[in-house]
């Protein structure tokens, strides 16, 4: 497996986990009361657009060809790192 590939592997199995990880805060907020739900869904709604982002540019570097590889992977390592950052500000809400 070259590097490219093995990259795109990491990033499948990052969002496939974020995706457990989404849904199950979702099922959290679910089970809260009103208020605390809604204050979350903002939360877990902008996880989601973050998670979408992340996902297109793992599209658009799966059909890249390599020697658009470093250029797409700049991107790519770019939305992972928001995703990171969301995610981390989001779920310290939630405790």
């Amino acid at each position: 497996m070259n590097q490219r590939d093995a990259f795109i592997e990491r990033l499948k199995e990052s969002l496939a986990e974020w995706n457990a990880e989404i849904e199950a805060l979702a099922e959290r907020a679910r089970q809260a009361g009103e208020q605390t739900r809604e204050r979350h869904q903002e939360d877990i709604d902008r996880l989601k657009a973050r998670r979408d982002e992340a996902r297109r540019r793992l599209d658009e570097l799966q059909a890249s060809g390599e020697e658009a590889w470093d250029d797409m992977r700049q991107g790519a390592d770019e939305a992972w790192e928001h995703l990171r950052e969301a995610w981390k500000r989001a779920s310290s809400r939630f405790k």
